[in-house]
């Protein structure tokens, strides 16, 4: 009678040392899986960043091949690139269609995901235009300058990307 007792007793459940290597290893476990979902999110914010960058170039050379065809106004001592990205998604005028209707090159304008703000309840408050940093097309390469028109973008993130190139240079 005494050992169905004892079995009865020790089959009760877990004790305060097994609970506690439980809990080590839980820990440690969830220790090593932090850096890959760092790693994870930095992927996933490269892989934007690289969509962005090439919706948005595509809609500036879309935007100089109609200005090009004579779709688009232009003066004589312009580029013929969009003055401001707001041109992209707010659209322009064809002036080759009878009743102008409006060119478009871009639903919206994506965000740089690289670039920080502040957010108030979930709202960010830079609009997405000047999340990007803006090269004219008479501004040389190496050092990309504002002016009267929007020839490329980059990010203005100082930081470097996981190929070893800063997303500045992308």
């Amino acid at each position: 009678m005494r050992s169905s007792l004892t079995i009865f007793r020790k089959s009760k459940g877990f004790t305060l040392i097994e609970l506690m290597i439980v809990v080590a290893i839980m820990g440690i476990l969830a220790t090593a899986a932090m850096p890959l979902r760092e790693l994870m999110i930095k992927r996933e914010k490269e892989q934007e960043l690289r969509v962005a960058l090439r919706q948005i170039r595509t809609a500036i050379d879309a935007y100089k091949q109609a200005t090009d065809e004579g779709r688009i106004a232009k003066k004589v001592d312009e580029s013929g690139y969009p003055p401001r990205l707001e041109e992209l998604y707010m659209g322009v005028p064809d002036i080759k269609d009878p009743k102008k209707k409006i060119i478009y090159f871009l639903r919206r304008l994506p965000r740089d995901p690289m670039f920080t703000e502040l957010e108030i309840e979930g709202i960010q408050l830079t609009p997405a235009e000047e999340t990007w940093g803006k090269r004219s097309y008479e501004s040389p390469w190496d050092s990309p300058k504002e002016g009267d028109d929007v020839f490329d973008v980059f990010s203005r993130s100082e930081a470097i990307g996981m190929n070893g190139i800063p997303y500045r240079q992308w």
